[in-house]
């Protein structure tokens, strides 16, 4: 039998199927070794067009001088004692950034998005509050701020600097409690003392004493920041207040839901009885059977007229045996 040997005999079908496997393996393996260059692109949505807090939103976060009491009032301007006290040196470099930041209000850092901030004045202690939403770049950049000012009360417990006139100041740094509010927060209460009595700038003649509180909660990559104090003191219920309202506003613009407006008291304060309390000195009390209480003990008065009926008794008892002598007799 012959073997077919032309273009379609058995060497020739051999080649092409050859052909063809190795074709497929090619192209089998080109599919498995594809270069990431090679693949199509999966390009993430661009989030920077999308910032965390708009300009709207921060401005409505604002807390308002209804919400802290009516003693406060819109500001009339930065007080004096910001550059006699606050403007002063220090040889520890940590205290020194805290007064420079409290100074430039940026403990924080600065904002990388948008800010808003008020300002407001206590008729009563003439302190100022700086109240201020603002975005920050990430989370961790406010947290590590935070664990930073969390250091200060251990590293400017007390320390001394110097202001411009060369007078030394005495400084003490707290920490202050704060509500358990956002997602992290911190608080400090910073006096100083010591200063000339020409850094008061009330003409009282006297040396001043600042006291300021500071406050910071973090609400995801936002932050609401405040100051309060003055010469006169800081309210502590005030900064309490602020945190409190500042925080819960945020979190409902954050959300889309309309701000919450609190009572502008204070959340320690208790709660009034709901009955009028009995003063025993202005009200007395009446027996439950309706008599008349009847004095416990006798009054001078009283002992004076009792002895005097018992000696018109006794006259009576005498002059009763008298005569019934003289019948006898």
């Amino acid at each position: 039998m012959k073997v077919p040997n032309g273009p379609n005999g058995p060497y020739r079908l051999l080649a092409r199927a050859l052909t063809a496997g190795v074709l497929v393996s090619a192209s089998a393996c080109s599919l498995h070794g594809l270069r990431p260059a090679d693949a199509p692109s999966i390009v993430p949505p661009d989030t920077s067009t999308t910032p965390s807090l708009t300009d709207a939103q921060a401005s409505a976060a604002l807390i308002t001088q209804g919400e802290l009491g009516g003693r406060w009032s819109a500001t009339q301007g930065g007080a004096t004692w910001r550059d006699g006290l606050l403007k002063t040196r220090t040889d520890a470099p940590d205290c020194q950034r805290l007064l420079d930041g409290l100074y430039a209000e940026d403990l924080l850092g600065e904002p990388t998005g948008a800010r808003a901030v008020v300002g407001l004045d206590e008729s009563g202690n003439a302190a100022q509050l700086r109240y201020q939403v603002a975005a920050y770049a990430a989370p961790s950049e406010v947290d590590a701020k935070l664990a930073w000012l969390r250091t200060l009360p251990s590293k400017c417990g007390q320390f001394t600097s110097t202001d411009v006139r060369g007078g030394r100041l005495n400084v003490t740094v707290v920490p202050a409690v704060l509500p358990g509010v956002g997602d992290a927060r911190e608080g400090l209460r910073l006096t100083m003392s010591g200063a000339s009595a020409a850094d008061a700038g009330d003409g009282s003649g006297a040396a001043p004493m600042l006291t300021l509180d500071f406050a910071a909660v973090r609400v995801g990559d936002r932050a609401v920041s405040l100051t309060n104090g003055g010469l006169g003191g800081a309210a502590q219920d005030s900064t309490l207040q602020a945190v409190q309202v500042g925080t819960q506003r945020l979190q409902d613009v954050l959300a889309g839901r309309p701000p919450t407006t609190a009572p502008a008291t204070p959340t320690a304060t208790p709660v009034e009885p709901t009955t009028m309390p009995v003063n025993p000195t202005t009200m007395p009390v009446t027996p439950l059977t309706g008599r008349p209480t009847e004095p416990l003990t006798e009054s001078p008065a009283d002992t004076d007229n009792t002895t005097a009926d018992t000696a018109d008794t006794a006259d009576t008892a005498d002059t009763a045996d008298t005569a019934d002598t003289a019948q006898e007799g």
